[in-house]
């Protein structure tokens, strides 16, 4: 079957031009010009991927991704702003983007990052057909068949792409990992320049599961070298 992607644009060109190379791989595309109809199409039908504009007529992409999260937290966003600012991606990601590009973008790097969550939606799938084992490090709790985590019995609402962060590192306890082995692992990615995506991504991971973001001692810096998930922690109640 096609995957299913739901493009909401309303710059013509830029949405015809996603139209035309997402077909060119095989998906299947509707392109929505305005933020009622594509808010009207996300919530009506099923699909593998929302390409989501930031700035549109209508109801704009930030309350279209916050009511769709309300929703689901698993259907993927990816999130195209024209806005440069740190401030602005962080606050797209924040409302529960998985990822983002910003304008004006190259149409390689565009199907990259399409090429990656549609990876790592297929890889949910199979852990579906083929539960993972539940871990647990210390007071900390990820259900990966559930898509669950708590911290001391708290139950943590993650994003799926905090989800799939903390499940990496919990897979590898210990293990440092540099920042672009986690865009490259965790994102499907490894370009130079989108270290940020990361930072912006330990932050807010940081800000749900530890007792002190400020003070973490779950997800641990390594200085100069990257983070990794802290397995001798026994994580304080963030209660």
């Amino acid at each position: 079957m096609r995957k299913r992607v739901l493009v909401i644009e309303d710059e013509r060109d830029i949405a015809d031009l996603i139209g035309l190379h997402l077909r060119d791989k095989g998906y299947s595309v509707r392109i929505a010009r305005d933020g009622t109809t594509g808010l009207r199409d996300a919530s009506a039908e099923y699909w593998d991927l929302i390409i989501l504009d930031l700035r549109l007529p209508g109801i704009d992409g930030l309350e279209i991704c916050r009511r769709l999260r309300k929703e689901s937290e698993q259907i993927p966003i990816l999130m195209v702003t024209s806005k440069s600012s740190e401030l602005d991606r962080v606050v797209g990601l924040e409302v529960g983007a998985d990822d983002y590009v910003t304008k004006p973008f190259s149409i390689l790097e565009l199907m990259a990052r399409v090429k990656s969550i549609m990876r790592r939606a297929e890889f949910s799938r199979r852990s579906n057909d083929d539960p993972l084992p539940q871990i647990n490090i210390g007071s900390l709790m990820i259900d990966p068949q559930m898509h669950r985590v708590s911290v001391g019995g708290r139950p943590v609402e993650l994003t799926a792409k905090e989800f799939d962060l903390l499940h990496h590192f919990a897979r590898h306890p210990d293990r440092v990992f540099s920042r672009i082995e986690l865009l490259d692992s965790v994102w499907g990615y490894g370009h130079d320049g989108y270290e940020h995506t990361v930072n912006s991504h330990i932050n807010r991971l940081r800000s749900k599961i530890e007792a002190d973001p400020a003070k973490p001692d779950l997800v641990v810096t390594v200085r100069g070298v990257g983070y990794k998930l802290n397995a001798g922690t026994q994580a304080r109640s963030a209660s």
